[in-house]
């Protein structure tokens, strides 16, 4: 019988979108629904099982955790990569790292949602009207408005779509973009310089990596329009977070949408918490009922594969 635990089940929901009966049956599961406090609780939480089901990049599983987990033989994340997972470190000491397929609509759609929700100032007249006021701010039209991709792969694609759907031009940029590729998404590609200049909407949609890193510093901000968006949906760290929280503070840019931190969960008593002209959500880019299908169903699926002794969608460094 194998031991399996299912890590940041933050809604406790993983039992609920996924049939595992057939897993319940014959081995032991145990469902985790709150973050760990340290990395030291982590790995005393998870130094017991066989199994362990990670939810995207919600717990880091880099060397020195799995040199402290001697049961572990096989590591589930959700998604086709996770940034937490030292790869090559489980794969020294014999643990497979599966993944699972991921759907890829739901960040993009939360994208547009923090762009819309920023441009009508949804949180100040949803409590306007908790609190018994009524209409106090002016919303703008998105139809007109430029908006500047960073990236423009599969989820910034999809934002080129949605944004031709408005009636917005797009404009993008990354290190490695061709204005052909761009002209298939019905975009112009621009130099960085250029985009902040002239976008009237910023979003992010590019990998985390020690080039991007910081993509998004003061010098970037001092390009942007005074009345203009910056939209975070894809990891804390491409932005300098001193930077945007002085830039909102003295009100140089329009304001900001963020759905990634750096930690995560964010801490209670963050300075982004409190910062003016800003739509904050929980990193629940990809949380959405139809993901999690995919997520725990694949992840159910990885399980079923490596018992039978064929483990699928193996990850490699």
């Amino acid at each position: 019988m194998a031991s399996i635990a299912v890590l940041d089940d933050y809604q406790n929901v993983s039992q609920k979108f996924a049939d595992w009966s057939s897993l319940r049956n014959q081995h032991s599961i145990r469902v985790f629904t709150a973050p760990f406090a340290t990395p030291a609780d982590a790995a005393a939480a998870c130094a017991p099982f066989d199994i362990i089901c990670a939810m995207r990049e919600r717990t880091l599983f880099d060397r020195a955790m799995l040199e402290k987990l001697p049961n572990l033989k096989l590591l589930v994340t959700t998604g086709h990569r996770n940034a937490a997972i030292d790869v090559a470190a489980a794969t020294t000491r014999g643990v497979i790292v599966s993944g699972t397929d991921a759907p890829g609509v739901a960040t993009a759609e939360l994208a547009m949602a923090l762009i819309l929700g920023l441009s009508r100032h949804l949180t100040v007249e949803a409590q306007n009207m908790r609190e018994g006021r009524w209409q106090t701010t002016v919303g703008r039209d998105l139809m007109g408005r430029t908006l500047g991709l960073i990236g423009l792969g599969r989820l910034g694609g999809l934002m080129a779509k949605y944004a031709g759907a408005f009636g917005m031009p797009v404009i993008a940029w990354s290190q490695n973009l061709t204005p052909e590729a761009a002209r298939q998404h019905g975009a112009e590609r621009v130099e960085k310089a250029e985009l902040f200049r002239r976008a009237d909407i910023i979003s992010i949609h590019t990998k985390l990596s020690a080039r991007t890193t910081g993509l998004v510093g003061a010098a970037e901000l001092a390009l942007m329009k005074p009345d203009a968006l910056l939209i975070n949906t894809s990891r804390g760290p491409v932005i300098d977070e001193a930077a945007l929280l002085a830039a909102l503070h003295e009100g140089r840019i329009g304001g900001a949408g963020i759905d990634v931190y750096e930690p995560e969960p964010l801490p209670p008593n963050h300075r982004l918490r409190t910062a003016p002209r800003t739509l904050l959500t929980p990193h629940i880019g990809y949380v959405t009922e139809d993901t999690y299908r995919v997520f725990y169903g694949g992840t159910v699926a990885a399980i079923r594969a490596w018992l039978d002794g064929k483990p699928i969608h193996v990850l490699t460094a």
